[in-house]
């Protein structure tokens, strides 16, 4: 192996796990990871659910099941490692509907053939055994599924990072990567005037992801689609009415799963996410934000346009919820009753990088692309925060020396 050092680029869990198991495989180089943020954990991991998947929903034999499974065990034991929160507090796919229950006996079998443990099938006497406060028809009930912290992780793994003699650089954004004249090395350069010459980059850009492969290899596609997901917090008095969590069937057309029911590792229960398309791929406010270069890039994509002319009737949908709390909460009162639309207040919101094709697919499984000197994480959508070590792995895995 003759790479000495090694630029990874992003600051969240994914790029943290991975700059952790280069430190770990390979003591003797030197890794640095460069975030643009002042903290780590910034975007997309420090505005999820923190749920720590079991790998009901994905499609057998994909990456996602792959490292979802082995990201799960890997992840908890992490955490009991590292005394840091982990709770299963297991999860409820309840189906409402008779017209849902085909949608509900394919997610079974592909829970199933992914392996996912403790899974059984209850009827609709048992869910209320397990949540007394959801009502359905029958549900899927994944004692397993878990809750965490996922940025008290992600600072853990950068303590983890720098303990092991390599650097975490904040609030240094990375503006170029490109080859040192005609050797093999690689510049990196920075907004602070930095340039970083090293033998290797790992790009875990999330949100970012397309912009920087694309100066890095000029790929244009995937292109990143952001979407916001939205969510609102139950009050105290209502706030125990849940004891894990309850999810509705997904809808197979989308990688999202819903708007759901979760409790917090450190108390309280959210309801959400919904996805609305985002115009600001770093706008977590209470409310939408519009950011110009964000917007007006993916108003040019035309993958965007084909995946709207589809899917139009969803997004009004998703719209109309997120301008109303009321609408927002119908779907959700299918599923717990008791809790509606004056037992919540907004929360705050994630957004979710979603890689979408140039003829409007949207993308589920992720994408991890290696070539000589470069290896781009170019989709890592939800599961990633669960799926983290096994990612990790996986890229080091493959990174071409």
């Amino acid at each position: 192996m003759s790479a000495s050092t090694i630029a990874v680029v992003g600051g969240g869990i994914v790029g943290l796990a991975v700059a952790r198991e280069i430190t770990r495989r390979f003591p003797d180089v030197g890794v640095t990871v460069l975030e643009k943020e002042d903290r780590v954990a910034a975007h997309q991991t420090g505005h999820n659910s923190g749920v720590v998947h079991a790998g009901i929903y994905y499609r057998p034999g994909s990456l996602k099941a792959e490292l979802c499974a082995r990201g799960r065990v890997l992840l908890r034991d992490y955490c009991a490692e590292h005394a840091l929160p982990y709770d299963e507090c297991g999860k409820l796919v309840v189906a409402v509907d008779p017209t849902e229950m085909g949608r509900f006996d394919a997610l079974e079998r592909t829970a199933a053939d992914n392996g996912v443990p403790g899974l059984r099938r209850i009827s609709r006497e048992q869910i209320g055994e397990i949540e007394p406060h959801a009502t359905g028809l029958a549900a899927l009930h994944s004692p397993h599924t878990a809750i965490t912290d996922y940025v008290a992780i992600a600072r853990r793994m950068a303590q983890e990072v720098v303990a092991a003699g390599g650097e975490v650089l904040l609030s240094t954004a990375v503006t170029d990567v490109h080859r040192s004249g005609r050797g093999s090395r690689l510049q990196v350069v920075t907004d602070r005037g930095e340039v970083h010459h090293v033998d290797q980059v790992v790009l875990c850009a999330g949100l970012q992801s397309d912009r920087l492969g694309r100066r890095v290899d000029g790929e244009r596609e995937p292109r990143i689609v952001p979407f916001r997901g939205e969510y609102l917090r139950v009050t105290p008095a209502k706030q125990d009415l849940v004891r894990g969590m309850v999810y509705p069937v997904p809808d197979p057309r989308y990688p999202f799963l819903g708007v759901h029911f979760t409790r917090r590792t450190g108390g309280g229960l959210e309801v959400g996410p919904n996805a609305v398309l985002a115009l600001d791929r770093e706008g977590y406010g209470v409310r939408p934000h519009v950011r110009l270069g964000d917007a007006a890039a993916t108003l040019a994509h035309p993958g965007f346009w084909r995946m709207a002319r589809t899917h139009w009737r969803t997004g009004v949908r998703e719209v109309r919820g997120s301008l109303s709390t009321r609408a927002y909460l119908r779907d959700a009162q299918r599923y717990v009753p008791a809790i509606g639309p004056e037992d919540v207040e907004r929360a705050g919101a994630g957004v979710r990088a979603q890689a979408v094709a140039r003829d409007g697919a949207l993308l589920d499984d992720f994408a991890i692309v290696a070539g000589a000197g470069v290896t781009s994480v170019r989709n890592a959508p939800s599961p990633a925060a669960t799926s983290s070590l096994a990612i990790a792995a996986y890229v080091v895995d493959r990174m071409v020396w």
